[in-house]
């Protein structure tokens, strides 16, 4: 056998792709005509391990062809598959041997799918896949299990778990292939199965090592996780297999069963080291696509303080979380706002994700019932950092911070403070001080803001000049000014002034207008 597949292979790479898809052809027309053709299967399953990768294009086109009809003839054997090698055996009629011998030759044929998932073509990857997901279809109209099950109801998951196994490699990123797999997920039968089955798949990849889950494996599941995207509400009824009759515990059918799988599977993933790099990408996400898609949000508390502990990117990530956790399921966080305040240093300034951090930032200090000390260290803080900040940053910064001194007229006297020391060594604030409280900023001014009067940008020095007068009531906008870049800031230098500027034509700064007398 070995002999005559080697001659056989050798053939397979002289033939050209026409005369291949011709042969193919004509040898499904032979299996499917009578079996005692049967054999022939050998030879359509042959040219799936061909090295022309056109060659196995149209062997798989042709194998799902093949099956799909014996399928729905029931031409493979339905319950407990026997060994193939007991397929000979007296007990079993002629008619279950041939059904027996073709199942076998279906396993090999997924088996060989299976491995075309980690080819080097995407477009023979692809096509495995969706040759993959038909057979979970016809599988499920027609299936290979003895179970009585509702006509409506069949589900192959023993398939779709091996197509997942094939996806979450350990060592090759797939993440072109899970993009097309993504819209398999949109079935809501599919992304139930799919969830509950990726748990095992970290179990088992995590039994064969001691050592942390390899990165491109961990990679690899996260892609698969983050392209789910979970129903909001209402009744699902989108399913990959027809729904013919109704069945009250068919969990899939449940939105509530599918926020338990959803956060089974993103909790048992949290679990385990991941990197950096995918830290952030967990936090980028988390509060639009998993928090509000959990059935009890609050399991991810401990995820997301240890993350908020760590300090830099990772901590300004992982506000948004917890805001939400906070505002809408009562987390008590103690430290929350001596953290934020820890938070706040020039780098701050340099990092990609500044703008949701003051957005965030401007967030947790809307309130108005905010200690005096705490509102006063945090504009102080940023007083003092704004004396290095870039240009595009202070245009955010001084109006936040007269947003801080409009919501709490109590540190009015940091601006007016007749007696105020003026410079870094009289200074009473402590820069260098953790707790807010500590820090004496209630004892200081914003000096700092005066001394931004003398910048070397007009924009800045008209930004910083609102302190020398009366501040308005109504607060500045600051979401516009979030992801001004210096060029930005270089154009409105360039603006004639007249009570307001814009910035390329379209973004307008409004504190000017609403700070002027």
């Amino acid at each position: 056998m070995a002999a005559r597949r080697g001659k056989r292979a050798n053939r397979v790479r002289g033939e050209d792709g026409a005369s291949v898809r011709r042969e193919l052809d004509t040898k499904l027309g032979e299996v499917l005509q009578s079996r005692g053709n049967a054999n022939t299967v050998f030879d359509i399953l042959e040219y799936l391990e061909s090295e022309n990768d056109g060659h196995v294009l149209a062997a798989i086109r042709t194998c799902s062809k093949l099956f799909e009809s014996l399928l729905e003839k029931r031409e493979l054997y339905i319950g407990d598959l026997p060994a193939e090698a007991d397929g000979s055996s007296g007990s079993l009629s002629a008619e279950e041997k041939y059904k027996v011998w073709m199942r076998h030759r279906y396993n090999s044929c997924v088996a060989c799918l299976v491995e075309h998932l980690h080819a080097t073509s995407s477009q023979v990857q692809e096509l495995a896949l969706c040759t993959l997901m038909k057979f979970v279809q016809v599988e499920g109209k027609f299936p290979l299990e003895s179970a009585i099950w509702k006509d409506s109801y069949r589900f192959p998951h023993r398939l779709l778990k091996r197509i997942v196994h094939g996806l979450l490699q350990e060592e090759k990123d797939s993440t072109l292939l899970l993009s097309r797999f993504q819209e398999y997920l949109e079935y809501d039968d599919v992304r139930y199965y799919t969830m509950t089955v990726i748990n095992e798949r970290i179990a088992q990849v995590n039994r064969g090592t001691k050592e942390a889950l390899p990165p491109i494996f961990l990679n690899n599941v996260f892609g698969l996780l983050s392209a789910i995207n979970m129903p909001v509400e209402g009744e699902l009824s989108n399913f990959l297999l027809g729904q013919k009759e109704k069945e009250d515990d068919w969990k899939p059918a449940k939105l509530k069963e599918q926020k338990k799988a959803f956060e089974r599977v993103w909790m048992g993933f949290l679990k385990h080291k991941l990197s950096v790099s995918l830290y952030k990408k967990v936090l980028l996400i988390l509060h639009e696509s998993i928090l509000p898609h959990m059935s009890n949000a609050t399991m991810m508390i401990d995820f997301l303080t240890a993350a908020y502990d760590v300090g830099g990117a990772i901590s300004l990530l992982a506000l948004n979380g917890l805001f939400i956790l906070i505002h809408q399921h009562n987390l008590e966080y103690p430290d929350f706002y001596k953290k934020l305040y820890s938070l706040l240093d020039p780098s701050v300034f340099h990092v990609k994700y500044r703008a949701r951090f003051f957005h965030l930032a401007d967030l947790f200090l809307s309130s108005t019932h905010l200690p005096v000390y705490l509102v006063a260290a945090f504009a102080k803080r940023l007083s003092r950092l704004s004396l290095t900040a870039p240009p595009q940053v202070l245009m955010m910064m001084i109006p936040f911070i007269c947003n801080l001194i409009r919501r709490h007229p109590a540190c009015l006297p940091l601006i007016h403070r007749p007696s105020a020391e003026r410079d870094l060594t009289s200074d009473p604030f402590v820069m260098e001080e953790q707790d807010p409280a500590k820090s004496r900023a209630l004892e200081s001014s914003l000096w700092e803001l005066e001394a931004l009067q003398n910048h070397y940008y007009p924009s800045v020095v008209r930004a910083a000049n609102v302190i020398s007068r009366a501040l308005s009531t109504q607060e500045n906008d600051v979401s516009e000014l979030l992801e001004l870049s210096s060029y930005e800031v270089g154009q409105t230098g360039l603006c004639v002034h007249t009570g307001n500027y814009h910035i390329n034509k379209s973004l307008c700064c409004r504190f000017l207008v609403t700070n002027s007398s």
